[in-house]
């Protein structure tokens, strides 16, 4: 982020300015998986994505893209944010120099050299790991970036590896597998096994050094396999040895400018955690790191009948005191399907879906839980108490769980209304639940040691939402004026999507940690928290509030627009 977004309108006394911006990385991703628990936003793109030219060759699109002037350089340069050079310790710059598949591949090509006399310096890893490039991403089965294809410049090193194809017939762990072609030229494929188990193919031409660290991943074209994330065809491959840049198109990007160090890019299906459909306005995060230090960008996908970006209904309705918070546009009218199939009435799904408007958003509280935010939306009624038949059916048909001890399978739908407020609650059954079972009116008829009071408020055109219904009791007290709002602590007159309060989200995390390790189930990894993982989440709570906040006026305006992210201190 530049230090111009990020300066605030007021100077905080005693904070340097280089401090001004120490949650650029966690608060963001922490920012997208929050937004990926919003069902709220269905609706498709205003136009379809264009095709790119990697998918013409072979190549799905990939999930993650790192442009680099150097590979070795990006841990040290990552803890040039004052916040992550605080809070990560020296273990992190050196776990990719002892990790055991780099350990492994070290060894493995020392041997081949050893073995067959190859006049190769020791220090080619470090000497190849020192050149620019550019390394795409792609998720794995259990959805975190595993998969990885690699071009680098190999500039002097060029004549340097030309032995090692030499010895590829007469070695156990060097093989040829095929030949692409890259003009004129037959160009080999090479595999190196390593580790037992593992491999990666690598093919080099010119300049160019591609390393694909999946072999099971490359396909023929002309095979007619169907192409799977993460699918790397052979014509793919010889474009990208003959210079192609494939992946900055695929992010909506320009090439990497000279001055620009290290730029990382993300694509939202990576930080949305599986909920992307219910996001789409939201394509990706980018960091650029140049000799000023880090830039945060955040990019936009146009969408059919785009609402406005009007977020002050949200920060008006709720509570001060949050971890962290995200609003984003409504669009309702594509949520009729989704409702439908969650139980809801076709009829009712559609009134509602009609009369949905403005924004949502959600916010995350150091005295809930992890998974029970608060969910602001707004009805467009003049007089909405005429949707309270359909939310109070929506209401019954979409929450609620299996009670074996209940005459009707479910706990009844309490209700309540006072003046302008209707109010609906439903006990739910659950170990996850803020209340112990003991606590229950009839505790015989919870299933399970814990249960919830599942909430959901109209409070004139406001709607309220959580599965803690302490939160929805603290935000009608917001709105009736007896509790402070966000819009107290945000900036004013400004477009602010994102708040993040570093003390609160310490005091969350905390929380969810030590319930999750019980000292006398886990005694070693409880004890480990409380020695390495606590310290740390005491220095993030050490830092101030921030906003986020999006250039006056900004719009969507056609695929993957980049948009600078100015974080204000608070």
């Amino acid at each position: 982020m530049s230090e111009n977004a990020a300066a605030p309108a007021a100077e905080t006394p005693g904070v340097k300015p280089s401090r001004r911006w120490p949650a650029i990385i966690v608060g963001l991703c922490l920012v997208v998986g929050v937004a990926g628990g919003m069902g709220w936003l269905m609706h498709k793109s205003k136009t379809p994505a264009p095709q790119l030219a990697a998918e013409k060759l072979g190549m799905s699109r990939p999930d993650g893209l790192l442009e680099t002037r150097s590979l070795s350089q990006l841990p040290k340069d990552l803890l040039a944010v004052p916040f992550l050079k605080e809070t990560l310790t020296e273990d992190f710059v050196f776990y990719y120099e002892t990790h055991a598949d780099r350990l492994g591949l070290i060894g493995s090509l020392r041997r081949i050299i050893y073995e067959h006399d190859l006049k190769l310096q020791d220090t080619l890893i470090e000497q190849l790991f020192d050149q620019p490039a550019d390394v795409a991403l792609w998720r794995g089965a259990d959805g975190r970036l595993k998969d990885f294809l690699l071009v680098m410049d190999r500039g002097g090193l060029a004549k340097v590896l030309e032995p090692l194809a030499k010895v590829a017939l007469d070695d156990s762990q060097l093989s040829k597998i095929a030949d692409v072609k890259v003009g004129a030229d037959d160009v080999a494929l090479y595999q190196l096994t390593y580790n037992a188990s593992k491999a990666l193919l690598f093919a080099s031409h010119g300049d160019k050094l591609v390393v694909m660290s999946n072999p099971t991943k490359l396909y023929d074209p002309q095979s007619g396999v169907t192409q799977e994330p993460g699918s790397v065809s052979t014509q793919a491959i010889a474009a990208l040895l003959g210079g192609d840049k494939l992946f900055p198109e695929a992010f909506g990007l320009p090439p990497r400018a000279p001055e620009v160090k290290q730029r990382l890019s993300v694509n939202a299906s990576v930080l949305a955690m599986g909920y992307q459909r219910f996001i789409p306005n939201f394509a990706g995060l980018r960091f650029d790191m140049d000799d000023k230090g880090w830039h945060s960008f955040l990019a936009m996908d146009e969408l059919d009948n785009q609402p406005d970006f009007d977020f002050k209904p949200i920060w008006q309705a709720m509570p001060m005191g949050a971890s962290a918070c995200v609003a984003l546009p409504l669009a309702a009218e594509q949520q009729k399907p989704l409702l439908v199939k969650l139980g809801a009435e076709e009829n009712v799904a559609q009134a509602l879906t009609e009369h949905m408007a403005g924004a949502a958003g959600l916010c995350w509280y150091a005295d809930s839980r992890l998974y029970t935010p608060l969910l602001v939306a707004s009805l467009n009624d003049k007089d909405s108490v005429k949707r309270d038949d359909d939310l109070g059916k929506l209401f019954g048909s979409m929450v609620g769980a299996y009670e074996g001890n209940v005459e009707e399978h479910a706990f009844p739908v309490v209700e309540k209304q006072e003046g302008q407020v209707h109010q609906w609650q439903r006990q739910v059954s659950s170990n996850f639940g803020p209340y112990a079972a003991k606590d229950a009116d009839d505790p015989d008829a919870i299933t399970g040691k814990a249960f919830m009071r599942v909430s959901l408020a109209r409070h004139g055109s406001t709607l309220l939402f959580s599965l803690d219904d302490k939160l929805v009791d603290k935000a009608l007290g917001t709105l009736d004026k007896r509790f402070p709002p966000m819009a107290d602590v945000v900036p004013k007159d400004v477009l602010m999507p994102i708040y993040f309060g570093p003390d609160a989200m310490a005091q969350l995390m905390q929380q969810e940690t030590l319930d999750s390790l019980p000292q006398d189930m886990e005694p070693v990894f409880y004890n480990a928290a409380q020695t390495w993982l606590i310290p740390k989440l005491r220095t993030l709570g050490g830092y101030g509030k921030y906003a986020l906040t999006l250039p006056e006026g900004s719009e969507p305006d056609g695929h993957w627009q980049w948009l600078p992210l100015m974080w204000k201190a608070l």
